[in-house]
């Protein structure tokens, strides 16, 4: 394989793109920019003659040849997307609520009809105020069930590694749900559930937004919100819908954590009687992509920060758990393939992860390049843990 370093940023500003996708030709091989706008991706010896396609909403795609790629330092620009609206927009659904309906309501038409077995790279790092503690990463074999169905999707750990600062993380022992199946989960076609519980549409507002263009089409932007009625823990949010299929491309959302006790009920699974934890921030990202007219779970993102207080003491903390899922190759699982030592849903990979000390350790696997932040935590890290 052949490794391509670079970064991405807007033709305009000259500002870093963040998330912008990268996809090599018609294969399943694709990564990710990431918070500085950077990338890297290996693409095997068979691919090389392919052109890269850069996507991101609302910018113009552009398409590269590999062979004119250098090995690193790539600047690749995007022009700003001119939104020339055409017919298709004045023939916008009328009413929001029954475009959402029927998004979800023909989801087998419009999502693989068939099992799935993606390979994925993983991330999830712990805050405790500002600086980086701890980092967990994966490569992740994810058995995907047909969209249609109620079968839940499998995950299997292949390769790990991680870093984490102790001492910094005190000795409040507290169990999150999360792990993969935090970003798996915001797959809000598969799981609707968790975004609509019971499929509960009456009990949100549904408001159009001026449309935009996302991959070099037109998409719907639908917001989102619970009624004032409603008195538990709900989202609120945007819902991104291709205006030619009418399928959900991209979904953003938060959860209002404003009632402690509820909103700590949904995440905090285990923790010391002395402790009070409850989330002051939960929100989400999925992302899909279409191939051959039918679309799949692409990218997923979960962010969560936590205040802790311990009873009668003076001790009080605040935590980020960001968590991430990029979907780098995929075939259909047409051999049945089935998980090997399947991860639990509550399980955080930190604690299934040795440590980091390979430098070839992923081999040929896509990861999304790691933020300076997060390098410069991992050598203090490494340092200390050398002391």
């Amino acid at each position: 394989f052949k490794t391509y370093k670079g970064k991405i940023i807007d033709a305009t500003s000259r500002k870093p793109l963040v998330f912008a996708a990268l996809t090599v030709g018609n294969s399943n091989i694709s990564t990710l920019s990431n918070s500085e706008g950077k990338f890297l991706l290996k693409v095997p010896g068979n691919y090389l003659h392919e052109k890269l396609t850069i996507s991101m909403m609302g910018y113009q795609s552009q398409t590269l040849d590999l062979k004119n790629l250098k090995h690193d330092k790539n600047i690749i620009k995007l022009k700003p997307g001119v939104v020339k609206l055409p017919e298709v927009v004045f023939s916008l659904p009328r009413d929001a609520t029954a475009l959402v309906r029927a998004v979800f309501k023909n989801k087998k038409q419009k999502y693989y009809a068939k099992p799935m077995v993606m390979t994925a790279f993983y991330r999830e790092s712990i805050k405790k105020r500002r600086r980086n503690v701890s980092l967990a990463e994966a490569i992740v074999t994810i058995y995907k069930a047909a969209y249609h169905t109620p079968k839940t999707d499998k995950i299997s750990l292949y390769k790990s590694r991680k870093s984490t600062d102790y001492s910094r993380l005190d000795t409040v022992a507290l169990k999150l749900q999360g792990g993969p199946f935090n970003a798996l989960f915001t797959d809000v076609i598969k799981y609707p559930g968790y975004l609509f519980p019971d499929m509960g549409f009456n009990d949100y507002h549904f408001s159009y937004k001026p449309s935009k263009y996302m991959h070099n089409r037109l998409v719907y932007v639908v917001l989102f919100k619970p009624k004032a009625t409603i008195k538990r823990p709900m989202y609120s949010g945007e819902l991104y819908i291709d205006a030619q299929t009418k399928a959900l491309v991209s979904a953003h959302f938060t959860l209002d954590v404003s009632d402690k006790q509820k909103s700590a009920a949904l995440f905090v699974k285990k923790k010391p009687k002395d402790v009070f934890a409850y989330p002051t921030k939960v929100a989400y990202q999925v992302d899909y992509k279409q191939d051959n007219q039918a679309w799949y779970f692409s990218y997923g993102r979960a962010q969560l920060r936590f205040k802790v207080k311990k009873k009668s003491s003076w001790f009080r903390a605040t935590y980020t758990l960001n968590s991430e899922m990029a979907v780098t190759d995929w075939h259909t699982n047409t051999t049945r393939e089935k998980p090997k030592d399947k991860i639990r849903h509550a399980i955080i990979i930190v604690d299934e992860a040795s440590g980091f000390s390979d430098p070839e350790f992923w081999g040929s696997y896509n990861i999304i390049e790691p933020e300076k932040p997060i390098q410069t935590a991992i050598k203090k890290i490494k340092r200390k843990l050398m002391h």
